[in-house]
């Protein structure tokens, strides 16, 4: 299923964070807990998704993760605290 989404990996709860843009999401944490590709998130073992958000275009999703990673790690941190504050692996509620 395609669906664009911006999300928020982590190595750790308020660990080293990574922010990403996909059009299939369970695709592509599963490439980030595989380590599947060689990069940051693979070199600092961002496997935990502690956040995502639907976008209705890719355009949109891009825009949006640019406007994320513009922003402070105390920006990152409270939105993600604002709907996983305990900061759980959505991904196996995903799959």
């Amino acid at each position: 299923m395609k669906q664009p989404v911006i999300y928020i990996m982590t190595s750790q709860s308020h660990g080293t964070l990574y922010t990403g843009v996909s059009s299939n999401l369970i695709r592509r944490v599963y490439e980030h807990k595989s380590s599947t590709f060689n990069g940051f998130s693979s070199k600092y073992h961002c496997t935990i998704l502690v956040y995502f958000e639907l976008c209705s275009s890719i355009q949109l999703a891009i825009e949006r993760e640019k406007q994320i990673k513009a922003g402070s790690r105390s920006k990152k941190i409270k939105l993600i605290n604002s709907v996983n504050p305990e900061w759980k692996d959505l991904y196996r509620d995903l799959v």
